[in-house]
């Protein structure tokens, strides 16, 4: 399944759209004050792209497994501490409010850390090409 994402920045003005499976999304993120770029960094993106692949796959694999959940929490923390340096220090963790036994969320928490696709990519290393 291939995805695609977008963000076209001119003065006061983002555009991010992101597509898959040929339906597109548009997400409203705010300029910087200075009128160019994105207020949201990339590191925060990165960190909110985690806590949404983490949360949306609790709720896929509780639905596996019959177990209801009625809310999802992720919270993910990380360092970026000097430009053009990579993240460090990446943690998440999830709060769920379910019916299921303590035994059952724990399973489900573990599980889904390791089938989490965004996570995996991550632990796994991946390749960036740019095109020019």
């Amino acid at each position: 399944m291939k995805v695609f994402a977008k963000i076209k920045n001119s003065l006061n003005t983002n555009e991010l759209v992101v597509t898959t499976k040929d339906k597109s999304k548009v997400i409203s993120v705010p300029v910087k004050a200075s009128g160019y770029g994105s207020a949201v960094s990339g590191g925060e993106f990165l960190l909110a792209s985690l806590a949404a692949c983490y949360c949306n796959d609790i709720y896929r694999e509780a639905a596996k497994r019959n177990i209801n959940v009625s809310e999802v929490t992720v919270e993910v923390t990380g360092n970026f501490d000097a430009e053009g340096e990579p993240g460090t220090n990446f943690e998440y963790k999830p709060v769920i409010k379910s019916t299921a036994s303590a035994e059952q969320l724990r399973e489900l928490i573990a599980h889904t850390d390791q089938v989490a696709e965004i996570h995996k990519t991550l632990r796994k290393g991946v390749s960036i090409g740019l095109v020019q």
